[in-house]
């Protein structure tokens, strides 16, 4: 039987009602009475006690529990917030050929965040390749490809200023209370079991930026297993190869010794859209777009098969929207097992 938490009022009326059964009072309870006050401030008191009873019943359960408690739940299956990420990735730069460019040279972009060469360049035939690290972790130290970066300290034959050629790893920030809920939910409902599936989709969510993964298990012959996953938070969601490599690493430190693991990143296949919309306005479409958006990420999975009927209900559950046409695509849409479906550009007809 649940208990229903008593409200201030509630609680006032049995107090008094308790005084007047116990003194054998016969006349109403005067507001001024000491019988009127006393009944409030006894009230005031067990309402505060109830509430944090309630606040104390709720920390028993992850689904409920605040930050601190569900932390600590959390540390008795092993499972930590996955720490922010430090961003690395290569920069172009050009000079004098023979000239030096040591390790640990600091590079800064326009918004000031530094980043920090990992060895020496020596420049030759004009150019030369620097390998950096952010100085700092998170999603905002991400490098972006065609980024200038200017050398915090100029150094002599080299020119000023780097040009981001590409990101190695995106930076990631620290593991939300909620993403971490996820996990420790996902772990009471599928216990450890040496290396099911759930174990594998498990383990691969412990390396900070990863968001959704899908295991085929024998997927590249017997003894095998095929982990494939996305980092949502990032600039794209499909996995660079240094940050498969990241995740291969892990993995081979968590599977069982029998296991042959591979880590891949899926290929994007996006699904292009024609959809008219009545009233044809920007808040509706931005609304058919948000709810495409929640469907590929509550749905889509490598090789799955994306309904129609599912980009319908999707499309006509909008906020605003009286009617539409769906002219593409106009049947389910198949994909291997390798290619991720995403939502492509919707053209407005």
């Amino acid at each position: 039987m649940s208990f229903t938490r008593p409200t201030i009022t509630e609680l006032v009326t049995r107090v008094q009602a308790d005084f007047v059964s116990r003194l054998n009072l016969v006349g109403a309870v005067l507001r001024r009475s000491m019988i009127y006050v006393l009944s409030r401030v006894i009230a005031g008191v067990a309402h505060m006690l109830h509430g944090h009873l309630e606040y104390l019943g709720r920390q028993l359960f992850p689904d409920q529990s605040d930050e601190a408690n569900l932390v600590r739940q959390a540390s008795l299956y092993g499972i930590t917030k996955t720490p922010a990420g430090f961003a690395t990735g290569t920069a172009d730069i050009t000079g004098t050929n023979g000239t030096v460019v040591p390790a640990g040279t600091i590079l800064v972009n326009s918004a000031g965040d530094e980043y920090e060469t990992d060895a020496d360049v020596t420049i030759a035939s004009g150019i030369g390749t620097l390998a950096l690290t952010s100085l700092l972790a998170g999603a905002d130290y991400t490098l972006v490809a065609a980024q200038v970066l200017s050398f915090q300290s100029p150094i002599a034959g080299v020119d000023s200023t780097a040009t981001v050629d590409a990101s190695t790893v995106d930076g990631v920030d620290e593991e939300t209370t909620e993403a971490l809920r996820v996990r420790v939910l996902e772990r009471l409902a599928a216990p450890a079991h040496g290396g099911t599936a759930a174990d594998y989709v498990a383990w691969a969510k412990e390396v900070a930026g990863v968001t959704r993964v899908w295991v085929e298990e024998q997927g590249l012959g017997p003894g095998t297993v095929v982990v494939r996953f996305v980092r949502d938070g990032d600039v794209s969601p499909i996995p660079s190869g240094g940050e498969v490599t990241a995740v291969q690493t892990y993995l081979d430190t968590k599977r069982p010794a029998h296991a042959t693991v591979t880590a891949h990143a899926p290929t994007d296949a996006p699904i292009a859209f024609t959809i008219a919309v009545v009233p044809d306005t920007v808040a509706v479409k931005a609304a058919v777009e948000a709810e495409l958006n929640d469907l590929f990420l509550r749905l889509a999975e490598p090789g799955r098969t994306m309904l129609i009927s599912e980009f319908r209900t999707a499309i006509g559950t909008a906020p605003g929207l009286t009617d539409y046409t769906l002219t593409t695509p106009a049947a389910n849409v198949t994909h291997t097992t390798n290619q991720l479906p995403s939502k492509g550009t919707v053209t407005w007809s």
